[in-house]
Parts: C-alpha cells; sequence; structure tokens
C-alpha cells in the first residue's frame, strides 16, 4: 500500500492518541481523551439511538434564507431520503451536516465516538492514487496510522520511543480491521462493478462512470456510523444500482441520501426529509407514502377551503337579503358576527411546482405501425446495430433496456429520419405521426437569441401569442420566463421545452431517449403521468426504474450476441433476464 502523505515528527507522535477507535466488542472509546488513562469508553449503540442531531441551525445565502431554525435527530438504523424542490437546498443540508458548510447558528452534533462518510462529488481528486487505495482513504484516521506506520518502518535510527509508538499504532491498525483493509475495499469494489484488473490501476485512467463506483466504494468503506450520499445512482449501471440498493437495506446504521431516483428511495428510505418553505419536515415511510400523503393533506385542505368560501357565501347572502328586515335583524346580526370570526385555514405555498404534461394525438392509430427489418448501423468502426428486426404493434410501450445505450439512441435517430441506415429498412404505417425527444436536444437551442415563445412558435401551427403561452405556461415558463432567450437556458429548462414542444405536436408516436434527464422530481413525477396517460404507442429509454415500470409494457435489449425481445412489465424482465440471456446463447 502506498503511503499516501507524510506527517510530521509532532504529528507522528500524536498518531496514537487522535481520533476516534472502535474496540473488538464494538463499544467505543474517545482516544483523544486518554492521555495515557484508561480510554473512554461509550456504550454500544443500539438500534435507533440517535446518531447526529440538528439543533436550531439556520443557513443563509445572501438575503435568502434556506433553512430556518432546523431541529432534527437522525438514529440508528434509519435511510433518510432528502428530497425537495430544485435549489431547495438539499446538497447545501448534507454539506452542513458533514460540517463543509457552516449555518448561520445553531450547530450539528455527531454522536462521540462515532465517524461519519460522505461521498466524494469530485471526481478527479485522486487521480493521482491507485483504485485500491482510494477506497481506503475513505476511512481518515486508519489512512492516518497507514501513512505514520510507513514513516516508521522507514527510519534509519529507529528508537525506543519509536517502538512504542509502533506498538500503540499496530494495536489501534489492529482494532480498526486493517489487516482486512485491502480484501474489504475489493469486495466494495467488485460488487459495484470494478474488475479486478483495475485494482491497482490509477484514477486516472478510470472512465467516469468507473470513478463514480470507485468514490462510492470510498464513501461504504469500513462501515461508517454516519453516510451522507448526494444522488449515489447517478451515472451508475443497472446491476450497481440493485447492487447498492440492497447493500444499504442490510446496512445497520444511519444513512442520508439526496436522489432523484424514486424506486431507490422506495426501496432503501425509512424516512423522508422533506426540504420546503425554509423549513425541514421529517416524515415516516419512503417516497410513494409521502407523495400520497402530501396530495391527500392538499386535497383536503382545498375542500376545506372551498367548504368555508361556500358558508361564507351563504351568510354573505342572508345578511345582505335580510339586514334590512326588521324581523330578521337579530339574525343578520349574528350571522354578520359568524362571518367576521369564519377563518380560512392557511393554504401553505410549497416551493414545488409540478408541471402539467397531457400528449394528445390528433388521431389514433391503425393497426400498421412500425416495421423494422434488418436495420444495421456501424459508427466511428464500430458496428452499433446488427440486423435489427422487430415489428411495433399498436398500444405497445416499448423501453430499450441494457447498457449498450448507444443502440437505443442510433436506432431512434434512424426512426426519426435525423441518420441512415448503412442497410436494412423500416417503415411506419401511414396514420402514424412521431415527435422525437433526443437525448442530446442542443442543436434545437444553440445560438437560438430568441426568445421561448418565438421558439416554439416554429413549431406550432396556431400562431397566436396566448396560444403559445399556454403551452409554455404547462412547463412552468410564465410571465417574464417565456421571453428569456433559448440559447441560455439549462438542461432541464432545454428539456421542458422540448416536451411543450410534443405537446404541441399532436403526435401518436413518442420516441423519448431518456427523457426525464436533468429534470427534478417533480417534473419527473409530472412526465411519468402525462406519458402513462398517453393513448399512442411509445418507445423509449430511461434508466429511472420507476419510469420503466410504470410504462412499459414490452421490453427490447440490444446485445452484441443478438435482441432480447419480451412482452411483460419491467421488473419481471429482470427477475428473468439470467433465464432469457441463457436462452440467447
Amino acid at each position: 500500500m502506498s503511503a499516501y502523505n507524510f506527517v510530521t515528527k509532532h504529528e507522528l507522535r500524536l498518531a496514537g492518541h487522535i481520533g476516534f477507535d472502535r474496540t473488538p466488542d464494538c463499544d467505543y472509546y474517545d482516544a483523544r481523551e486518554s492521555k495515557g488513562k484508561s480510554p473512554k469508553r461509550y456504550k454500544k449503540t443500539e438500534r435507533g439511538s440517535q446518531m447526529l442531531d440538528v439543533t436550531n441551525v439556520t443557513v443563509r445565502f445572501g438575503g435568502r434564507v434556506l433553512f430556518d431554525e432546523v431541529n432534527i435527530s437522525f438514529t440508528q438504523g434509519n435511510c433518510y431520503g432528502i428530497i425537495g424542490a430544485n435549489g431547495a437546498g438539499k446538497s447545501t443540508f448534507l454539506k452542513v451536516l458533514s460540517g463543509e458548510i457552516e449555518s448561520v447558528k445553531g450547530q450539528v452534533n455527531l454522536a462521540p465516538g462515532r465517524r461519519m462518510a460522505v461521498l466524494e462529488q469530485d471526481h478527479f481528486k485522486y487521480d493521482d492514487y491507485p483504485v485500491r487505495d482510494t477506497v481506503i482513504m475513505g476511512h481518515k484516521r486508519l489512512t492516518e496510522i497507514i501513512e505514520a506506520k510507513n514513516l516508521l518502518y522507514a527510519k534509519t535510527d529507529f528508537s525506543e520511543e519509536d517502538g512504542l509508538l509502533l506498538g500503540d499504532l499496530e494495536g489501534e491498525f489492529a482494532e480498526l480491521d486493517g489487516w482486512s483493509a485491502e480484501s474489504n475495499a475489493e469486495i466494495l469494489l467488485q460488487g459495484l462493478g470494478i474488475a479486478a484488473e483495475l485494482f491497482e490501476m490509477k484514477m486516472s485512467e478510470l472512465t467516469g462512470g468507473q470513478k463514480v463506483k470507485v468514490l462510492l466504494a470510498q464513501a461504504l468503506f469500513g462501515n461508517p456510523d454516519v453516510l451522507l450520499l448526494d444522488e449515489p445512482t447517478n451515472h451508475l449501471d443497472l446491476d450497481a444500482c440493485r447492487w447498492l440498493e440492497e447493500y444499504l437495506l442490510d446496512f445497520e446504521n444511519t444513512v442520508l441520501v439526496v436522489s432523484h431516483d424514486r424506486h431507490f428511495l422506495n426501496k432503501v428510505c425509512t424516512h423522508i426529509v422533506d426540504i420546503d418553505f425554509s423549513k425541514v419536515t421529517l416524515f415516516q415511510g419512503n417516497y410513494d407514502f409521502w407523495y400520497e400523503y402530501t396530495q391527500l393533506s392538499l386535497r383536503q385542505m382545498k375542500d376545506q377551503t372551498k367548504k368555508i368560501e361556500a358558508r361564507r357565501k351563504e351568510l354573505q347572502d342572508f345578511i345582505t337579503r335580510f339586514s334590512a328586515n326588521a324581523s330578521k335583524s337579530k339574525q343578520a346580526t349574528s350571522r354578520k358576527k359568524l362571518l367576521e370570526n369564519l377563518e380560512l385555514p392557511e393554504v401553505l405555498q410549497s416551493s414545488r411546482r409540478y408541471p402539467f404534461v397531457n400528449f394528445t394525438p390528433d388521431r389514433e392509430i391503425g393497426n400498421d405501425v412500425l416495421f423494422v427489418n434488418d436495420l444495421t448501423k456501424t459508427v466511428n468502426g464500430r458496428k452499433i446495430l446488427n440486423q435489427l428486426t422487430f415489428t411495433m404493434e399498436k398500444g405497445d410501450a416499448i423501453a430499450f433496456v441494457g447498457e449498450n445505450e448507444v443502440a437505443a439512441t442510433t436506432l431512434f435517430d434512424i426512426l426519426s429520419g435525423v441518420s441512415e441506415p448503412d442497410s436494412g429498412s423500416y417503415k411506419w404505417g401511414i396514420t402514424t405521426s412521431q415527435s422525437y425527444l433526443p437525448k442530446d436536444n442542443g442543436s434545437f437551442f444553440d445560438n437560438k437569441e430568441i426568445s421561448l415563445v418565438d421558439w416554439l412558435r416554429q413549431y406550432s401551427k396556431d400562431q397566436n401569442e396566448t396560444y403559445i403561452r399556454g403551452f409554455l405556461g404547462r412547463m412552468l415558463f410564465s410571465g417574464e420566463e417565456a421571453l428569456k432567450k433559448a440559447s441560455v437556458l439549462s438542461g432541464g429548462e432545454k428539456v421542458r421545452c422540448m416536451l411543450s414542444k410534443m405537446m404541441l405536436s399532436g403526435s401518436n408516436i413518442l420516441i423519448l431517449d431518456d427523457p426525464i434527464n436533468h429534470l427534478d422530481l417533480e417534473a419527473i413525477t409530472a412526465v411519468n403521468e402525462g406519458v402513462k396517460a398517453f393513448k399512442g404507442s411509445i418507445l423509449f429509454t430511461s434508466h429511472d426504474r420507476e419510469f420503466v415500470q410504470t410504462i412499459a409494457n414490452r421490453i427490447i435489449e440490444i446485445l452484441p450476441n443478438g435482441v432480447i425481445d419480451k412482452r411483460m412489465e419491467y421488473d419481471e424482465y429482470l427477475e428473468r433476464r439470467g433465464e432469457f440471456l441463457s436462452q440467447l446463447g
């Protein structure tokens, strides 16, 4: 193992007396308080014990309050999913918990003797280190001990004092399971799909996706007491996602995770932490429970408001009719007082905004939809499609899955007329009309120095501005937002504009290449519901398992040695994928 960074002689002498340590029986002591005495012990943590306390925490950026007077405790054995609208401060909240950002007031307290691990977001930070060493560096104290040991063993003038210090270091090294560090790191790497031949390679030699996996293994290494994960499933393949889900389900300590992956949140979370109204609110249950609960509460509040408004109108009508009538004046006065005391429930204004997604075909599809015959395409000397053949039927919602994402994108480009196949053919039915949302939509916006109204007008049969603004408004571009230039949009805003374009088209075939990429949870939910309600046929890809499961009724996976084409839901396909692969040979 490499020696990482050298420490000073003073630091070396203190190396055995800093940080936290875990004894073999899992009781904890703080070695910093020992000072040559017996270490101070902490009671073994039981499930449900408080691991991380947030007390009166307030965070401001400029004049904006992100969180105000936050009080919350995170306990042993729970997984907390942190959600909120874009800009609500989810990642900032994690940084406050980790100490990377200081709060204006209040404090965050990690239970004594506990270790926190954070998923590193800088993918280039460890480029000079081997893969295995990078994982082990996730345990800071263990890394310090390894550095100190290496420095001591390298000394030529080894003293008795050095020997005593080395003995202390070796003891702590053993207690931290240092002798198994390399094998434990390798187990995590293999679980996430990093091949053994990469363990000795430097991080700079890995692909972006491989780096993400190594950094995730780094966060998981050493069984941290509190684990902070910011978008851990980004850039992970399906197998790695499933492995991580199972790992966290078996993880007995505390996890806080920010994610846009609804399936992941539903699978691993015991609680949801909702950041809204500049408040942090804790809900028990997974994401689906939180969503249904909040929607039900909103409906109930609106119903209550309607009832009170109806009662208010009834009272006002009575007052108007009978206030001048002597026989009714007493009753009218009574009702006036009742009206004055009638209070409407406060409807809290959420920072969340849900777009409205509704694809309405101009005409119904006939029986003939799509015929693909022996499509072949080579890109940059690599054969992407090899005699691909399939027939799409009315009502099909086909999800193209698997690691070969380029194949699906290439197919969609061909079917949309963006590119031509090398050989083979395809034919759309005469009753069909197609609308395509490509993964790379930059060409639609780059150098377009026009307003969003004028941008969308290019694709509208009705040129009336009010009509066009209506579709933009559905995608949350209202008022001045509709006048911003197309060239300055963020990734999520571009996707929402493309969805507006598709809604205007009236097409009965949707071709969607990872359509919810760059979107927040609210937009993802809206697109999911809109596509699910669509009455036409669909070809699509998505990394969102929930999206695929709720929309697809047919699964196609393009593999180097053939194609798997099954009419079934995605979860069933995943369960039987091994069987299908063996049949393919």
